[in-house]
């Protein structure tokens, strides 16, 4: 049995093909994510929550603090929270301790979304 040539040829060229789609494939799965990176985001596992830009001053509906804080907006319900920050900053400050404060928050009042209609 003797091999021709052309047959070792060929079947080097067909193994080079293939390695050839093989390389190409992995490198145009290892530069996707680079034409189109995934979305971060900051509320993936509160998506019906909504928090307003900025901060505002937040007043409990006692009377009992007014307060400088973020506001958030339970979208399936109409609740409106305050977050403190104790400060114009995003995120709560307290200069008087070294660890990071945790803001706890107070209920606001609620928007009543089933008076909205579509029309």
């Amino acid at each position: 049995m003797r091999l021709n040539s052309t047959n070792i040829s060929a079947q080097r060229l067909y193994d080079r093909l293939i390695l050839t789609a093989i390389a190409l494939f992995l490198g145009i799965l290892a530069l996707r994510p680079l034409a189109k990176p995934e979305v971060a985001s900051a509320q993936a596992a509160y998506e019906y929550l909504y928090f307003e830009p900025g901060t505002m001053s937040l007043r409990a509906p006692d009377g009992s603090r007014q307060v400088e804080g973020k506001m958030a907006i339970d979208l399936r319900n109409g609740n409106i929270w305050g977050f403190p920050t104790l400060s114009s900053s995003p995120y709560p400050i307290d200069a008087t301790h070294n660890e990071p404060p945790v803001s706890a928050p107070f209920y606001l009042g609620r928007f009543d979304l089933s008076k909205l209609r579509s029309r």
